[in-house]
């Protein structure tokens, strides 16, 4: 093991797309998949059946421990994929779920008192995924949106958010660098695939590069060229 080291230089931006984790979210078949195809030498980590449409390098994960012997094979590198697309994030929560229930016997997170069930799926979930996007690989998680209900002192209004589980939400839209909503736009009779970044009452969304539009088209060359632009003119 390599002995640590302190920094002796601050580390540079980074500037490739591909260098970031990015959470694309939307309605079913809308065209998620097809946008992250799109990113460069993808694989993607299939954890539903929604690549049949599409030429892509998959592997199949159907549980928790495919999911890490992939995620292993993936960091020992050799090979030449740039870009890991989990799709869906929401059923691999749900494979974390079901394993850590395996393992200490319960059926439920509330089946262990204080709250213990919660935190072991969501610390288990939060170790994998971590370890997965600090690798020199770009990171794209595909979840699908739901409607969710928010109250405040004032009112009540309707959010769409991606459709996990809120501690595994939570974990996924901190992680993110870049929350991506993916929706139906209708201006008049029009109507256009679109892809939101700015957060608003609305929907969940949010850029930490500062280079994109609060909306463009969902279409990954437009998408890469506002990204790209936007480098330039910071």
């Amino acid at each position: 093991m390599a002995k640590l080291t302190l920094p002796d230089a601050p580390t540079p931006p980074r500037r490739r797309l591909e260098d970031f984790v990015i959470l694309l979210y939307g309605p079913p078949k809308i065209g998620k998949t097809t946008w992250a195809s799109q990113m460069d030498k993808p694989l993607f980590l299939a954890c539903e059946a929604g690549l049949r449409a599409i030429e892509a390098y998959q592997v199949p994960v159907g549980s928790w421990t495919a999911f890490l012997e992939a995620a292993s094979l993936i960091a020992k590198g050799g090979h030449d994929f740039r870009t890991i697309v989990i799709d869906t994030v929401d059923n691999l929560y749900t494979y974390c779920a079901d394993h850590v229930f395996r393992i200490h016997g319960i059926h439920h997170e509330s089946d262990l008192e204080w709250g213990k069930g919660w935190n072991l799926v969501a610390s288990e979930f939060m170790r994998a995924l971590t370890k997965l996007s600090l690798l020199p690989y770009g990171l794209v998680l595909i979840s699908h949106a739901e409607d969710k209900e928010i109250k405040t002192r004032t009112h009540t209004y309707t959010k769409a958010v991606p459709s996990l589980p809120k501690r595994a939400r939570r974990i996924v839209l901190n992680m993110a660098d870049m929350i991506l909503y993916a929706h139906i736009a209708r201006d008049g009779g029009r109507e256009e695939r679109v892809v939101s970044t700015r957060p608003s009452e609305q929907f969940e969304a949010g850029d930490r590069t500062g280079r994109l539009p609060p909306r463009l088209p969902l279409d990954f060359n437009e998408f890469r060229k506002h990204f790209e632009e936007g480098e330039a003119s910071a």
